[in-house]
């Protein structure tokens, strides 16, 4: 208490360097607050009691920082150290503060004094503090780079004198319980003191003695990080450290006897309490705990009695489980005992031991077999109680009117049954498994009486489990006979809905199939090749619309037969068949219609071709004339297939639909026009090229009669001149 108050306030501090003379540095800081000079003496006698007497034979530079002091309090403390500790101190260096004291007061002289006092005295500024002490070995308020923390210093202190305290004292209280111990031993009457213990706990002193010997061996660095200076333990940590390694070698020592004499003193306890424990067990155990369990070997005849049989039951085993409990906690203490391997105790501990396991095994074993038999019983009864229900419930769903909406809720309805009656078998056949097992249980079940295994009757019990399992055999068999006529019935109505359900389908396929026709089938071709392609297209097409339409009444004549079988009146009738008849209806005219335009389309593109190629110089040959009659079935054709564009389909109702839409008819019509004026401009420059002909032939006629007439004119002028 007195190092925490007084050297934390007043920060006097042994900061574990040297001055040049190899002295240790001790510095006393001053305040502006009155200094107790009682205080400072008490504080410098502890501190100096720390260094080794190597060290104090050195000698001390004392530093009085008196810059925030006062004169007189100054030389009051200088004065003090001659009586405190003026051998060992060398030097001491009153630091100065920057304005220095009036002259007046400061007339006394320090160095007159040097012989009276025993050291030497001198005043110097902060400043010049190093020329009497290297800047390494002086801390930052001084101007040097030495590192150090004094509120780590004394927390150290403060813990290093704890620890050799309390280590001290818990010695001292060791060697005297281990001592006692071992007079008792010698001595067999006296009985030893067990009630002396330790007044601290050994294993929280050892640890803090650790970690105190850690603390001190370890080198620490603070600031390394941030780059600063190096700190390393001072010498009073070194010098502690062999003192503490010292207190926990003999603390170590003591503590291993003592674990021994608490070991003793546990087995001495322990061997009585196992003397009068293990005959209280086995008393009890060969008593009351066997005539409990003579009079129990019933297994009810359902859940319930099977249930109030287990309860009575649970109850001996509770009974039973406090001696288990006992006898567990016994043979650990007989196993620990016999581990330590004490020859005087061996042989009774051994006989203990297995005299009270055969009791508690045997025990255990007639109460296990008798909770095995209740819980194949309980599980056999349980079994028995969900068949039972599983049976009724199967046959409610046998006795009740099928009524289902569609083929879905038939699948499932079956699918529900099959499962009801899958999960049936299943339960019989686990009753059989479980009664089995409970037979067998029970025939090799004994009762342990007068030190003989006796025999079990269990006539009544067998009997009463087979009639059960005979009985539910019946029960199910009656059962699978309703469930295959209820099947096939269920199936048919299956079919029935599935054929339904698939003339439907054929009915939107037909549907969709005229919806594709009148939309997407408007095509008629750019010449006659891609116009009989077309035609294969469609036939194609429509012998897929074909193949569906009789699909679906084949469906709809199935539809019938079954509902004949399950005399029900025809579902298809009424609303399918006459769909599908008014929907093929409209596909036929639609795709006679188709196949009239397809095929004038090709009549049309085939006499065009015949005149575009036969009339076009382009291939080689000379041109053939074109008859006038495939000019006019180009037109006549053209025009009437534009017409024909122009019409609408005519269903047997008297509706009407367009191919494609008008924007689509247009296309075509605007490609027929083209072709026909393509024929036309065709047509009319052949007659031009007929006519030019004609006039070329003319005038060749013109001129080779000119060229006779000249040539006769010629012959006439030689003869006018041969008659000069």
């Amino acid at each position: 208490s007195s190092l925490r108050t007084n050297n934390h306030q007043n920060k006097k501090k042994l900061s574990g360097r040297i001055d040049r003379r190899s002295g240790l540095i001790l510095t006393i800081p001053l305040c502006t607050e009155q200094t107790s000079m009682e205080e400072l003496s008490s504080t410098l006698d502890y501190l100096l009691g720390i260094p080794s007497d190597k060290c104090k034979a050195r000698g001390f530079t004392v530093i009085v920082d008196g810059r925030k002091s006062q004169w007189n309090i100054v030389k009051t403390v200088v004065l003090m150290l001659q009586n405190v500790i003026p051998a060992e101190v060398s030097l001491v260096c009153v630091v100065k503060p920057d304005e220095f004291w009036d002259k007046k007061v400061t007339h006394f002289c320090f160095w007159k004094e040097k012989d009276r006092l025993g050291f030497e005295v001198i005043l110097v500024s902060a400043n010049k503090l190093t020329r009497y002490i290297e800047p390494c070995q002086l801390t930052d308020e001084f101007g040097g780079s030495l590192v150090y923390d004094h509120i780590d210093w004394v927390n150290k202190r403060l813990v290093f004198e704890k620890f050799t305290k309390e280590s001290t004292s818990l010695l001292d209280e060791l060697v005297v319980i281990n001592d006692s111990e071992k007079s008792s031993q010698l001595d067999k009457e006296r009985p030893p003191d067990c009630n002396f213990l330790p007044s601290l706990d050994p294993e929280t002193v050892l640890q803090t003695g650790h970690e105190l010997l850690s603390e001190l061996q370890q080198r620490r660095f603070n600031g390394a990080e941030g780059g600063g200076v190096a700190w390393s333990p001072m010498d009073d940590e070194l010098l502690a450290q062999p003192q503490v390694m010292k207190l926990l070698d003999s603390l170590r020592e003591q503590y291993t006897k003592y674990q021994e004499v608490c070991r003793q003193r546990s087995k001495r306890s322990q061997l009585e309490d196992i003397q009068t424990k293990v005959m209280q067990v086995v008393n009890w155990l060969e008593g009351p705990g066997t005539e409990q369990l003579r009079t129990q070997w019933g297994i009810g005849d359902s859940i319930r009695a099977s249930q109030a049989l287990q309860q009575k039951h649970e109850e001996i085993e509770s009974q039973h489980s406090e001696w288990f409990a006992v006898y567990v906690e016994l043979n650990q203490q007989i196993a620990a005992l016999l581990s330590a391997g004490d020859e005087e105790d061996l042989v009774e501990l051994k006989g203990f031991q297995q005299q009270l396991s055969d009791v508690c095994y045997r025990q255990a074993s007639q109460l296990e077999s008798r909770q095995n038999v209740l819980q194949s019983a309980h599980e056999f009864h349980g079994t028995a109680q969900d068949l039972s229900q599983q049976l009724d419930g199967l046959l409610g769903m046998l006795c009740a009117d099928v009524a289902p909406a569609d083929g879905a809720a038939i699948q499932q309805t079956l699918k529900h049954l099959e499962e009801k009656l899958k999960s049936v078998e299943g339960a019989l056949v686990g009753l059989r498994e479980k009664g089995q097992v409970l037979m067998d249980q029970m025939s090799n079940q004994t009762s342990w009486s007068y030190g003989k295994d006796v025999p079990i009757d269990n006539k009544d019990n067998v009997d009463h489990i087979q009639g059960v399992m005979e009985d539910m055999q019946l029960r199910k068999q009656r059962c699978e006979d309703m469930v295959d006529v209820r099947r096939l019935k269920m199936l048919q109505m299956v079919q029935l809905f599935k054929c339904e359900e698939d003339a439907s389908q054929a009915v939107e396929w037909l549907g969709e199939l005229l919806d594709a026709l009148l939309k997407t089938h408007i095509r008629l071709g750019d010449d006659s090749q891609e116009t009989k392609v077309l035609l294969e297209k469609h036939k194609k097409f429509v012998d897929v619309a074909q193949s569906t339409y009789d699909y679906g009444r084949q469906l709809l004549q199935a539809t019938v037969v079954l509902c004949q079988s399950l005399r029900c009146s025809t579902r298809s009738s009424g609303d399918t068949l006459p769909r599908l008849n008014r929907v093929w209806k409209q596909f036929t005219v639609t795709t006679e219609e188709r196949v009239h335009r397809l095929e004038m389309a090709c009549s049309f593109h085939t006499a065009a071709e015949k005149v575009l190629v036969q009339a076009s110089p382009d291939q080689g040959d000379l041109p053939v004339e074109v008859e006038q009659e495939t000019y006019e079935e180009v037109e006549t054709v053209g025009k009437a297939l534009l017409d024909r564009l122009t019409v609408p389909v005519i269903f047997p109702d008297g509706s009407e639909q367009y191919f494609g839409s008008p924007g689509d008819m247009a296309s075509s019509a605007e490609h027929i026009r083209d072709k026909m004026k393509l024929v036309e401009d065709r047509k009319l420059t052949l007659h031009e090229e007929d006519e030019e002909e004609e006039d070329i032939e003319q005038l060749q006629g013109e001129e080779e009669g000119n060229k006779k007439k000249l040539k006769a004119l010629t012959g006439m002028n030689s003869e006018i001149d041969y008659f000069p």
